[in-house]
């Protein structure tokens, strides 16, 4: 018999709508666990209630604390899969810095839910039930921290929400899932040619995420360059291009030392060093910024929070953020 530690944290899928108010909000206890011994026979499922909060109050250092709190009882117990419920505005965040810390094998699924408890087609139970039965998996070792919604599996580094309300919403641009969950079985069509995993004890830097828009300048860059940070990520305009009015501050950050990872605002393509004017992507590349390879800007954040807990030699530090 299959052994699940599903881990609870919070969100809509632990949440109830007021119906009086039609409010949204955690409750005292988490829904799930009252109809969890009727999802799935043949599992034996243990409950970790961890956290329940919104996933806007979500922070890196929690995430680490989970990644802890999983490692900690795969030690101490015989596991066969670990199940985090999660928000879903967050969870993409979630997931994927997990797969950066989390050195087990062993499948590790995130779900959630976009309608809450009580509400008319909730889709929370659904989607436990898919993750546990990807959690059984055997196929779903190694293939790093998986993200199970609305029947599909796809992998933590490509998933992103694309609706605000849709129970659709996670999907992964240019690769799509990796897997489907049917009612009998779990299908795994392709997978990821490689994973990046790093050995780091905490998160103790700070990095902000910036969006380049037309027209802007360097006010942000300078403003940014007085406060205690140690990197920035910039979304920037296509294939990895700022405004030239940026160029100052660029080299303000960098002359300070600051980190900097370039990805696009596109949520299609990678960012490259093909443009020659100012404030094109070989001029910037040239400054030492970080050029992605592919990832959006809520996880190029955490990949280089992440990386900076390694190294703090930039030429250490672009090799192991593009590894």
């Amino acid at each position: 018999m299959s052994k699940i530690l599903i881990i609870h944290t919070g969100g809509t899928i632990a949440m109830e709508e007021n119906k009086e108010s039609g409010a949204v909000a955690p409750g005292k206890e988490n829904p799930l666990n009252a109809t969890l011994e009727n999802l799935l026979s043949g599992v034996d499922v243990m409950i970790d209630d961890f956290l329940n909060i919104p996933s806007p109050h979500m922070t890196p250092d929690i995430m680490f604390k989970i990644a802890e709190r999983i490692e900690t009882r795969i030690r101490q117990e015989h596991i066969s899969g670990v199940v985090i419920s999660h928000g879903t505005d967050t969870l993409e965040e979630t997931a994927y810095l997990l797969d950066l810390v989390l050195q087990t094998d062993l499948p590790v699924v995130v779900t959630g839910a976009m309608r809450s408890s009580n509400e008319l087609g909730s889709d929370g139970p659904y989607n436990l039930i898919s993750s546990i039965k990807v959690a059984c998996c055997d196929e779903a070792k190694g293939k790093g921290v998986l993200v199970v919604l609305n029947d599909e599996i796809h992998t933590a580094k490509n998933v992103t929400k694309t609706h605000t309300s849709n129970v659709s919403t996670f999907q992964s641009p240019q690769y799509g899932p990796i897997g489907i969950v049917t009612k009998h079985r779990v299908f795994f069509h392709h997978t990821l040619t490689n994973r990046d995993r790093y050995h780091i004890s905490g998160l103790s830097k700070n990095v902000m995420l910036l969006k380049a828009y037309a027209g802007m300048d360097s006010q942000l860059l300078f403003a940014a360059g007085n406060l205690e940070i140690d990197g920035i990520v910039i979304e920037a305009l296509g294939q990895g291009n700022l405004p030239p009015e940026m160029m100052e501050g660029i080299k303000h950050l960098r002359k300070k030392g600051i980190a900097i990872v370039m990805v696009s605002r596109c949520f299609n393509g990678i960012v490259q060093d093909v443009y020659g004017y100012k404030g094109g992507g070989k001029m910037l590349k040239d400054h030492g910024i970080i050029f992605s390879n592919g990832l959006n800007g809520q996880k190029a954040r955490l990949k280089l929070l992440v990386t900076l807990e390694a190294t703090e030699n930039p030429d250490d530090l672009h090799k192991l953020f593009l590894r």
